[in-house]
């Protein structure tokens, strides 16, 4: 071999472990053509296991004997560009997470690799190859266990007789459809027909068709069908050598079926425009700049996007946009198609796999230039982007969690800055952390005061004290008040949208005799019932069993439900409205591929009167004949041993405040409330973002919170709950040691459900300003769980918790 041809590929293998976070060198065999970025499959172990190349390496002389050769390459070009390969470092770097891990996430799951056991027969020994090889060479794992053969394998493998191998399968795989070619000249028409046996109809006619084609013309094989040609025919014809199948790659597009009006801009007004010329002079000097545009529910801020990314297009460039939900996905991605058209793809996890592919390959061509899509949609692969957007971006979505434990909105920030380009958040209630930055100047603020519809104003909220309500009606979900609004819109032939922060019939079953109440058997959580699948199940882990009729502790049958969730209230409103057409929107009916699209565009086209659901509704939806919205218990995230408690209580109440008076009709909202005294609700009734900004800062100085100190949540967990809590407390004084003592540190304590899946849970809170060591030590304890994992002991570190409980 040549000295130019002996280079070596860098390779990071597909195994989680601190000993593998770092390339490893394979040799480069002369008939493999590897670019950095593409998967490769490569020996490690016993293993075989796919690997990403992340750079090449000069071959050294001689050449070391255990030097292994990769075995194949699974990519024709690179899946992850230069750009990709750096964020994954970073990503690393401040999630804590394996390079690997970080690899893994940035492409769709049909590209994740699946990981086969075979056994292949070594030496051709009849009786081996008769009794468990049918006769071929190899045999699955899974059919060999399932024969109950492994205990012979195993022997025959110890003789040299056969080997296991691990084998790495991809699953992506591109549709594609046949289609027919014509291989004759029509100049022999008269020759071929000459040949034709006497009364061949069928072929006559398939010889006149083929030759009236033109030249290098395909056809469907579907579209010869439909002129009367079966498969029969097309197979004979290709016998005769008449004519080729050809099969042609065939996107799976999820709006094909769609019909989509194409839109033109609209007219903006002065806030608008303002906004629009601040982000598009950033992107014509090509300088980075992050924007906080604040914009009250209904302002025009999708419009804004639109035209910022309009001219992004006609500079050559791609745009990037992300929004939290799958719901709002279809929404927002429809109005980018009728904008844009075939420029768009769509990333979210509602689409099949195939689907996903698809969408990810039109993007990474250079077929479509603009992504609309939820989190994971921020490692689209987009060359040259020219903006990146993220809307409603104080959603908690945006964080994944778990590892890699990575913020979409970092991940966006990072990409603007490599890209030189202007990166937008959005929101009518941005997160305070993206406030105070804005306040300090870090990211430019831009104010939009307005509803953009001149005719649409912020709707009117009313509080209704559920303390007085309770002593009048006692169990109802409804108030008076809402009921009396509920009637008066259906009366006039208009929309209500009702928010329940709880799926499920009811919260928990109780005896009324001995307070018996059906736990979980995994987790340290009631079981929640469901009536329509009339079962009792776990929201953590999923465990699911019949609903009890007699108490299981003191065999009573004074078995009763307690709470209320989205079903229970269903039933109530069917009992109470009876008239009224209500549409249930939660976890357990959107479940189904396309069943988010299917009850909005329901709910769009008037086939109801009143959309029930989580706070899976509260955001983006646009529907300009809701006038009422009701939140039936604005308590429930409000009382949550969380710091963000209030935060997120206000945010939700503002955002589903916003889905009512989006058109000409006036809009009204009823809050229906155990504490109207707080100040979260009564800033929300008045859509008062500025003053719960500074009311909430001032408690968050005074407790040392974020935006104020930075934070990283450790969580320790294993099957026995004595390992998990000693671990946490080795863990804590550990660190005490090793931090400043300017950081502060909370903790251990178990977490706010103990038990989970069988595993007992502590975790510690570390609040710092600015801590040198933190980082060092944190890798420390990584390295160590390493070792600590082959015990049952779990550890992950979250950087930047969106939750503490």
């Amino acid at each position: 071999m040549e000295a130019e041809e002996m280079k070596l590929a860098q390779v990071i293998v597909d195994v989680p472990a601190m000993q593998t976070d770092q390339p490893f060198s394979y040799l480069i065999p002369p008939q493999l053509a590897v670019e950095v970025g593409m998967r490769v499959e490569v020996g490690f172990g016993p293993r075989h296991v796919q690997g990403f190349v992340i750079g090449f390496e000069t071959a050294p002389e001689p050449l070391p004997d255990n030097l292994k050769p990769l075995i194949r390459v699974l990519d024709l070009a690179p899946v992850l560009n230069q750009e990709l390969l750096a964020l994954a470092d970073y990503m690393k770097a401040t999630t804590f997470a394996f390079k690997v891990t970080c690899l893994q996430t940035m492409l769709p799951s049909v590209m994740k690799a699946n990981y086969q056991k075979s056994f292949y027969l070594l030496k051709e020994v009849d009786t081996v190859q008769a009794n468990y090889f049918a006769g071929g060479s190899s045999l699955d794992w899974e059919d060999a266990e399932a024969q109950g053969w492994l205990k012979e394998l195993a022997a025959l493998r110890e003789q040299g007789i056969v080997e296991l191998r691990y084998e790495v399968h991809t699953k992506n795989k591109v549709k594609t459809e046949r289609y027919i070619k014509r291989t004759f000249s029509p100049a022999k028409l008269a020759e071929l027909k000459a040949g034709l046996r006497k009364n061949s109809y069928k072929q006559e006619q398939l010889l006149d068709y083929l030759a009236a084609l033109a030249e290098e013309k395909l056809v469907a094989v579907k579209e010869m069908k439909a002129e009367d040609f079966s498969l029969a025919n097309l197979n004979q014809a290709e016998a005769k050598g008449w004519l080729t199948f050809v099969a042609v790659e065939k996107y799976r597009d999820p709006y094909a079926e769609r019909e989509i009006q194409q839109t033109a801009a609209l007219e903006l007004n002065p806030e608008q425009q303002a906004a629009y010329e601040a982000i598009s002079q950033k992107n014509i000097a090509g300088e980075h700049q992050v924007f906080l545009l604040e914009g009250v529910t209904g302002s025009g801020k999708t419009e804004v996007y639109l035209q910022v990314i309009q001219d992004v297009l006609a500079k050559g460039q791609t745009a990037m946009m992300l929004v939290p939900e799958i719901s709002l996905t279809p929404q927002m991605a429809i109005r980018f198609k009728a904008r844009f058209g075939s420029e768009v793809a769509v990333l979210h996890s509602g689409l099949s796999q195939g689907e996903k592919y698809d969408e990810w390959r039109k993007l990474e061509r250079g077929e479509a230039h603009v992504v609309v899509g939820a989190r994971s949609a921020i490692f689209a692969p987009l060359e040259n982007l020219g903006v990146i957007i993220i809307d409603e971006e104080h959603e908690t979505s945006y964080k994944q969690e778990e590892s890699p434990r990575y913020h979409a909105r970092d991940l966006a920030i990072w990409r603007g800055k490599y890209h030189h380009c202007p990166v937008v958040l959005g929101s009518a209630t941005p997160s305070l952390e993206s406030r105070a930055r804005g306040q300090k100047g870090v990211y430019q603020l831009l104010h939009l005061t307005e509803r953009a519809n001149s005719q649409a104003k912020l709707p009117t909220v009313e509080i209704v004290d559920m303390r007085e309500e309770m002593q009048r009606r006692l169990n109802s979900s409804f108030s008076e008040s809402l009921e009396e609004k509920l009637r008066n819109r259906l009366a006039k032939g208009e929309q209500s949208v009702l928010l329940l922060n709880r799926r499920g019939y009811s919260s928990f079953v109780m005896c009324r005799d001995c307070g018996f109440v059906l736990p979980c058997p995994n987790c340290d959580i009631s079981l929640t019932l469901h009536m329509d699948t009339k079962t009792m199940r776990c929201h953590y882990c999923g465990h699911e069993e019949g609903i009890p009729h007699r108490c299981p502790n003191c065999g009573k049958d004074k078995i009763r439900y307690f709470g209320t969730g989205t079903e229970k209230v269903q039933e109530e409103l069917e009992q109470l409205i009876p008239e009224a057409r209500v549409l249930r929107m939660d976890v357990d009916t959107t479940r189904r591929k396309g069943a988010h699209e299917k009850i909005l565009t329901a709910f769009g086209e008037k086939e109801a009167d009143i959309l029930l659901g989580t706070q899976m509704i509260a955001k983006g939806l646009d529907f300009p004949n809701v006038t009422l919205v009701g939140v039936l218990n604005a308590d429930t995230a409000l009382n949550l041993p969380d710091f963000r408690s209030s935060e997120r209580t206000f945010q939700l109440l503002t955002q589903v405040s916003g889905r009512a008076g989006r058109g000409e009709k006036a809009g009204e909202v009823v809050i229906q409330t155990f504490n109207p005294e707080h100040y979260t609700i009564k800033l929300a009734q008045h859509h008062d973002y500025e003053n719960f900004y500074h009311q909430e800062m001032r408690i968050r100085h005074q407790t040392d919170y974020p935006p104020y100190y930075y934070t990283v949540k450790v969580t320790v967990s294993h099957q026995e709950e004595m390992k998990a809590a000693q671990k946490a407390f080795q863990l804590a004084e550990q660190l005490r040691q090793q931090l400043s003592p300017q950081s502060i540190l909370l903790g251990p304590t178990p977490g706010a459900i103990l038990r989970i899946k069988n595993r007992y849970y502590y975790q510690l809170i570390i609040k710092y300003k600015h801590e040198p060591n933190l980082q060092g030590t944190l890798e420390e304890i990584l390295q160590v769980s390493q070792k600590d994992q082959r015990q049952g002991l779990l550890i992950a570190i979250d950087n930047e918790p969106m939750y503490f409980i």
